[in-house]
Protein backbone atom coordinates (compact mmCIF):
# COMPACT_ATOMS: atom_id res chain seq x y z
CA UNK A 1 0.00 0.00 0.00
CA UNK A 2 2.90 2.37 0.01
CA UNK A 3 3.19 2.35 -3.44
CA UNK A 4 -0.56 3.08 -3.60
CA UNK A 5 0.05 6.48 -1.18
CA UNK A 6 3.48 7.46 -3.25
CA UNK A 7 1.28 7.11 -6.25
CA UNK A 8 -1.39 9.50 -5.09
CA UNK A 9 1.04 11.88 -4.07
CA UNK A 10 2.47 11.64 -7.17
CA UNK A 11 -0.69 12.39 -9.01
CA UNK A 12 -1.94 15.61 -7.40
CA UNK A 13 -0.26 17.75 -9.70
CA UNK A 14 -2.33 16.79 -12.73
CA UNK A 15 -5.31 17.24 -10.25
CA UNK A 16 -3.98 21.10 -10.58
CA UNK A 17 -3.27 21.58 -13.66
CA UNK A 18 -7.22 20.31 -14.49
CA UNK A 19 -8.41 23.16 -11.50
CA UNK A 20 -6.45 25.55 -13.47
CA UNK A 21 -8.12 24.75 -16.94
CA UNK A 22 -10.88 25.50 -14.80
CA UNK A 23 -10.26 29.21 -13.40
CA UNK A 24 -8.77 30.29 -16.77
CA UNK A 25 -12.16 29.12 -18.16
CA UNK A 26 -14.14 30.61 -15.82
CA UNK A 27 -12.62 33.81 -14.83
CA UNK A 28 -10.15 34.15 -17.68
CA UNK A 29 -12.74 32.84 -20.81
CA UNK A 30 -10.06 31.14 -22.12
CA UNK A 31 -11.47 29.34 -25.31
CA UNK A 32 -11.18 25.42 -24.94
CA UNK A 33 -12.35 25.07 -28.57
CA UNK A 34 -9.50 26.79 -29.84
CA UNK A 35 -7.22 24.81 -27.70
CA UNK A 36 -8.53 21.95 -28.35
CA UNK A 37 -7.80 22.76 -32.20
CA UNK A 38 -3.88 23.27 -31.45
CA UNK A 39 -4.49 20.16 -29.50
CA UNK A 40 -5.26 17.99 -32.54
CA UNK A 41 -3.40 19.32 -35.52
CA UNK A 42 0.00 19.84 -34.07
CA UNK A 43 0.82 19.16 -30.49
CA UNK A 44 -0.87 15.11 -30.62
CA UNK A 45 0.71 14.84 -33.84
CA UNK A 46 4.05 15.85 -33.24
CA UNK A 47 3.89 13.55 -29.80
CA UNK A 48 2.91 10.42 -31.97
CA UNK A 49 5.91 11.21 -34.36
CA UNK A 50 8.49 11.89 -31.55
CA UNK A 51 7.68 8.69 -29.94
CA UNK A 52 7.58 6.27 -32.98
CA UNK A 53 11.31 8.04 -33.86
CA UNK A 54 12.09 7.12 -30.76
CA UNK A 55 10.77 3.25 -30.56
CA UNK A 56 13.14 0.67 -31.51
CA UNK A 57 10.76 -0.86 -33.87
CA UNK A 58 10.76 -4.31 -34.77
CA UNK A 59 7.65 -6.89 -35.78
CA UNK A 60 6.65 -7.33 -32.03
CA UNK A 61 7.25 -3.32 -31.53
CA UNK A 62 4.90 -2.50 -34.22
CA UNK A 63 2.18 -5.26 -33.07
CA UNK A 64 1.56 -3.39 -29.64
CA UNK A 65 -0.10 0.12 -30.98
CA UNK A 66 -2.14 -2.07 -33.42
CA UNK A 67 -3.25 -4.52 -30.53
CA UNK A 68 -4.23 -1.48 -28.90
CA UNK A 69 -5.95 0.31 -31.48
CA UNK A 70 -7.59 -2.94 -32.35
CA UNK A 71 -9.14 -3.50 -28.58
CA UNK A 72 -9.88 0.24 -28.69
CA UNK A 73 -12.18 0.09 -31.76
CA UNK A 74 -13.77 -3.35 -30.62
CA UNK A 75 -14.93 -1.87 -27.11
CA UNK A 76 -15.60 1.05 -28.65
CA UNK A 77 -17.80 -0.28 -31.68
CA UNK A 78 -19.17 -2.59 -28.94
CA UNK A 79 -20.39 0.45 -26.60
CA UNK A 80 -22.05 2.48 -29.40
CA UNK A 81 -24.39 -0.40 -30.16
CA UNK A 82 -25.20 -0.69 -26.63
CA UNK A 83 -25.16 3.41 -26.13
CA UNK A 84 -27.56 3.97 -29.35
CA UNK A 85 -30.15 1.39 -27.62
CA UNK A 86 -30.26 3.55 -23.88
CA UNK A 87 -29.19 6.71 -24.71
CA UNK A 88 -31.50 9.59 -26.25
CA UNK A 89 -30.13 12.21 -26.58
CA UNK A 90 -27.35 12.41 -29.12
CA UNK A 91 -24.60 11.38 -26.75
CA UNK A 92 -24.22 7.84 -27.99
CA UNK A 93 -21.55 8.45 -30.78
CA UNK A 94 -19.66 9.67 -28.08
CA UNK A 95 -19.13 6.47 -26.18
CA UNK A 96 -16.74 4.84 -28.18
CA UNK A 97 -14.05 7.67 -26.96
CA UNK A 98 -14.79 7.40 -23.60
CA UNK A 99 -15.12 3.83 -23.46
CA UNK A 100 -12.75 2.47 -26.04
CA UNK A 101 -9.43 4.53 -25.47
CA UNK A 102 -8.16 6.29 -22.22
CA UNK A 103 -5.96 9.35 -20.73
CA UNK A 104 -2.80 7.47 -21.98
CA UNK A 105 -0.98 10.48 -23.00
CA UNK A 106 -1.61 13.48 -20.14
CA UNK A 107 -2.10 11.13 -17.47
CA UNK A 108 -0.56 8.05 -18.18
CA UNK A 109 2.67 8.95 -19.33
CA UNK A 110 3.76 11.05 -15.83
CA UNK A 111 2.46 7.86 -13.83
CA UNK A 112 4.24 5.72 -16.51
CA UNK A 113 7.42 7.59 -15.40
CA UNK A 114 7.22 7.08 -12.03
CA UNK A 115 6.29 3.32 -12.34
CA UNK A 116 8.77 1.94 -14.93
CA UNK A 117 11.38 5.19 -15.01
CA UNK A 118 13.20 6.74 -18.62
CA UNK A 119 13.71 3.59 -20.11
CA UNK A 120 10.60 1.46 -19.33
CA UNK A 121 8.23 4.61 -20.28
CA UNK A 122 9.73 3.81 -24.57
CA UNK A 123 7.23 0.62 -24.17
CA UNK A 124 4.47 2.15 -22.80
CA UNK A 125 4.25 4.87 -25.32
CA UNK A 126 4.27 2.37 -27.98
CA UNK A 127 1.57 0.93 -26.66
CA UNK A 128 -0.14 4.04 -26.30
CA UNK A 129 0.37 5.23 -29.69
CA UNK A 130 -2.46 2.94 -30.64
CA UNK A 131 -5.11 4.28 -28.63
CA UNK A 132 -3.97 7.67 -29.56
CA UNK A 133 -4.02 7.09 -33.66
CA UNK A 134 -7.80 5.10 -32.65
CA UNK A 135 -8.77 8.42 -31.05
CA UNK A 136 -7.92 10.46 -33.87
CA UNK A 137 -9.16 8.09 -36.79
CA UNK A 138 -12.08 5.53 -35.46
CA UNK A 139 -12.99 7.62 -32.10
CA UNK A 140 -13.00 11.23 -34.24
CA UNK A 141 -15.46 9.40 -37.19
CA UNK A 142 -17.76 7.55 -34.93
CA UNK A 143 -18.13 10.83 -33.32
CA UNK A 144 -18.84 12.91 -35.62
CA UNK A 145 -20.94 10.64 -37.50
CA UNK A 146 -23.81 11.59 -34.44
CA UNK A 147 -23.59 15.14 -36.55
CA UNK A 148 -22.36 14.43 -40.32
CA UNK A 149 -22.74 11.84 -43.27
CA UNK A 150 -19.82 9.26 -43.88
CA UNK A 151 -18.42 11.63 -46.94
CA UNK A 152 -17.77 14.61 -44.00
CA UNK A 153 -17.07 12.46 -41.74
CA UNK A 154 -14.15 10.95 -44.01
CA UNK A 155 -13.29 14.39 -44.84
CA UNK A 156 -12.79 15.50 -41.29
CA UNK A 157 -10.90 12.17 -40.24
CA UNK A 158 -8.86 12.49 -43.55
CA UNK A 159 -7.87 15.73 -42.62
CA UNK A 160 -6.16 15.01 -39.42
CA UNK A 161 -2.13 14.96 -39.49
CA UNK A 162 -2.16 12.32 -36.62
CA UNK A 163 -2.45 9.78 -39.33
CA UNK A 164 0.27 10.88 -41.28
CA UNK A 165 2.17 11.70 -38.91
CA UNK A 166 2.59 7.95 -37.43
CA UNK A 167 3.10 6.41 -41.17
CA UNK A 168 6.35 9.32 -41.87
CA UNK A 169 7.66 8.14 -38.19
CA UNK A 170 7.24 4.08 -39.40
CA UNK A 171 9.03 5.35 -42.43
CA UNK A 172 11.39 6.94 -41.38
CA UNK A 173 12.44 4.78 -38.29
CA UNK A 174 12.88 1.74 -40.23
CA UNK A 175 15.11 4.04 -42.83
CA UNK A 176 17.47 4.69 -39.91
CA UNK A 177 16.76 8.51 -40.50
CA UNK A 178 16.66 9.84 -36.66
CA UNK A 179 16.05 13.69 -35.27
CA UNK A 180 18.35 16.06 -35.35
CA UNK A 181 19.94 17.04 -31.74
CA UNK A 182 18.68 20.42 -31.96
CA UNK A 183 15.25 19.39 -32.48
CA UNK A 184 14.88 17.56 -29.06
CA UNK A 185 14.32 20.25 -27.02
CA UNK A 186 11.43 21.25 -29.36
CA UNK A 187 10.32 17.26 -28.95
CA UNK A 188 10.58 17.73 -25.05
CA UNK A 189 8.45 21.03 -24.87
CA UNK A 190 5.64 19.67 -26.92
CA UNK A 191 5.24 16.55 -25.14
CA UNK A 192 4.65 18.69 -21.98
CA UNK A 193 2.68 20.85 -23.91
CA UNK A 194 0.75 17.72 -24.40
CA UNK A 195 -0.34 17.44 -20.73
CA UNK A 196 -0.61 20.65 -19.64
CA UNK A 197 -2.89 21.70 -21.94
CA UNK A 198 -4.64 17.87 -22.41
CA UNK A 199 -5.63 18.45 -18.31
CA UNK A 200 -6.51 22.25 -18.10
CA UNK A 201 -9.03 21.73 -21.22
CA UNK A 202 -10.99 19.15 -19.19
CA UNK A 203 -11.39 22.08 -16.53
CA UNK A 204 -11.99 24.53 -18.92
CA UNK A 205 -14.88 22.91 -20.34
CA UNK A 206 -17.01 22.64 -16.93
CA UNK A 207 -18.79 25.81 -16.05
CA UNK A 208 -20.71 23.92 -13.31
CA UNK A 209 -19.53 21.65 -10.63
CA UNK A 210 -23.48 20.66 -10.27
CA UNK A 211 -24.69 17.66 -11.93
CA UNK A 212 -21.03 16.37 -13.16
CA UNK A 213 -22.33 13.26 -14.44
CA UNK A 214 -25.22 14.75 -16.88
CA UNK A 215 -27.11 11.44 -18.12
CA UNK A 216 -26.12 8.94 -15.73
CA UNK A 217 -27.01 5.99 -18.28
CA UNK A 218 -23.86 7.61 -20.37
CA UNK A 219 -21.59 7.96 -17.55
CA UNK A 220 -22.47 4.45 -16.29
CA UNK A 221 -21.39 2.80 -19.67
CA UNK A 222 -18.60 5.15 -20.21
CA UNK A 223 -17.35 3.71 -16.61
CA UNK A 224 -18.01 0.19 -16.91
CA UNK A 225 -15.82 0.03 -20.35
CA UNK A 226 -13.03 1.78 -18.94
CA UNK A 227 -12.39 1.08 -15.16
CA UNK A 228 -14.15 -2.67 -16.33
CA UNK A 229 -14.13 -3.99 -19.27
CA UNK A 230 -10.84 -2.36 -20.58
CA UNK A 231 -8.84 -3.73 -17.51
CA UNK A 232 -10.05 -7.48 -18.26
CA UNK A 233 -9.38 -7.60 -21.54
CA UNK A 234 -5.72 -6.48 -20.61
CA UNK A 235 -5.55 -9.68 -18.13
CA UNK A 236 -6.46 -12.03 -20.29
CA UNK A 237 -4.35 -11.23 -22.95
CA UNK A 238 -1.91 -11.28 -20.01
CA UNK A 239 -2.89 -14.33 -19.31
CA UNK A 240 -3.08 -15.81 -22.91
CA UNK A 241 0.18 -14.81 -23.98
CA UNK A 242 2.34 -15.45 -20.79
CA UNK A 243 1.19 -19.03 -20.58
CA UNK A 244 0.40 -20.05 -25.01
CA UNK A 245 2.21 -18.08 -26.79
CA UNK A 246 4.97 -15.78 -24.71
CA UNK A 247 5.99 -13.16 -27.67
CA UNK A 248 6.43 -10.22 -24.88
CA UNK A 249 7.87 -9.90 -21.17
CA UNK A 250 6.91 -9.06 -17.88
CA UNK A 251 7.16 -5.08 -19.18
CA UNK A 252 4.92 -5.44 -21.85
CA UNK A 253 2.20 -6.55 -19.88
CA UNK A 254 3.01 -4.25 -17.16
CA UNK A 255 2.62 -0.95 -19.86
CA UNK A 256 -0.37 -3.22 -21.63
CA UNK A 257 -2.15 -3.03 -18.27
CA UNK A 258 -1.78 0.62 -17.12
CA UNK A 259 -3.25 1.57 -20.60
CA UNK A 260 -6.09 -0.05 -19.85
CA UNK A 261 -6.50 1.63 -16.16
CA UNK A 262 -6.16 5.15 -17.43
CA UNK A 263 -9.13 7.34 -17.01
CA UNK A 264 -11.10 8.78 -20.03
CA UNK A 265 -9.45 10.62 -22.45
CA UNK A 266 -9.42 14.04 -22.50
CA UNK A 267 -9.15 14.13 -26.16
CA UNK A 268 -13.15 12.99 -25.73
CA UNK A 269 -13.22 16.55 -24.26
CA UNK A 270 -11.26 17.82 -27.64
CA UNK A 271 -13.62 16.51 -29.95
CA UNK A 272 -16.19 16.86 -28.80
CA UNK A 273 -15.64 19.98 -28.38
CA UNK A 274 -14.53 20.60 -31.87
CA UNK A 275 -17.25 18.80 -33.00
CA UNK A 276 -20.17 20.59 -30.63
CA UNK A 277 -20.94 16.49 -29.59
CA UNK A 278 -22.37 17.33 -26.18
CA UNK A 279 -19.07 19.03 -25.29
CA UNK A 280 -20.61 19.29 -21.65
CA UNK A 281 -21.45 15.38 -20.75
CA UNK A 282 -18.15 14.63 -22.18
CA UNK A 283 -16.09 17.25 -20.16
CA UNK A 284 -18.62 16.48 -16.82
CA UNK A 285 -17.55 12.30 -17.33
CA UNK A 286 -13.96 12.75 -18.22
CA UNK A 287 -13.78 14.97 -14.98
CA UNK A 288 -15.43 12.20 -13.07
CA UNK A 289 -13.75 9.72 -14.43
CA UNK A 290 -10.20 11.69 -13.74
CA UNK A 291 -11.70 12.02 -9.96
CA UNK A 292 -12.25 8.42 -9.79
CA UNK A 293 -8.65 7.37 -10.47
CA UNK A 294 -7.08 9.34 -8.44
CA UNK A 295 -7.66 6.19 -5.91
CA UNK A 296 -8.72 3.51 -8.30
CA UNK A 297 -4.93 3.68 -9.97
CA UNK A 298 -3.05 3.51 -7.05
CA UNK A 299 -4.87 0.30 -6.04
CA UNK A 300 -4.97 -1.07 -9.08
CA UNK A 301 -1.04 -0.76 -9.42
CA UNK A 302 -0.39 -1.66 -5.85
CA UNK A 303 -2.53 -4.86 -6.65
CA UNK A 304 -1.10 -5.59 -10.36
CA UNK A 305 2.38 -4.14 -10.41
CA UNK A 306 3.91 -4.38 -7.11
CA UNK A 307 6.77 -1.88 -6.57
Amino acid sequence: MAAAFILLFKLLPLYITVALGWIAGRYLEASGKHIAGIMLYIITPSVIFYGVMKAPLSFEVVLLPLLTFVLSTVIGVAHLLIGRRLLSDGSANILPLAAGTGNTGYFGIPVALLLFGEQGVGVYIVCMLGTTLYETSVGFYLAARGRYGVPECLRRVARLPSIYAFALAVTLNLSGVGIPDVLTPLFDNLRGAYSIFGMMIIGMSILSFRGLAGNMRFTGLAFFGKFVVWPVVALLLWGLDSWLFQIYDLAVYQALFLVSITPMAANTVVIATLLDASPRQAAGTTLLSTLFALAYIPLMVAWIIPQ
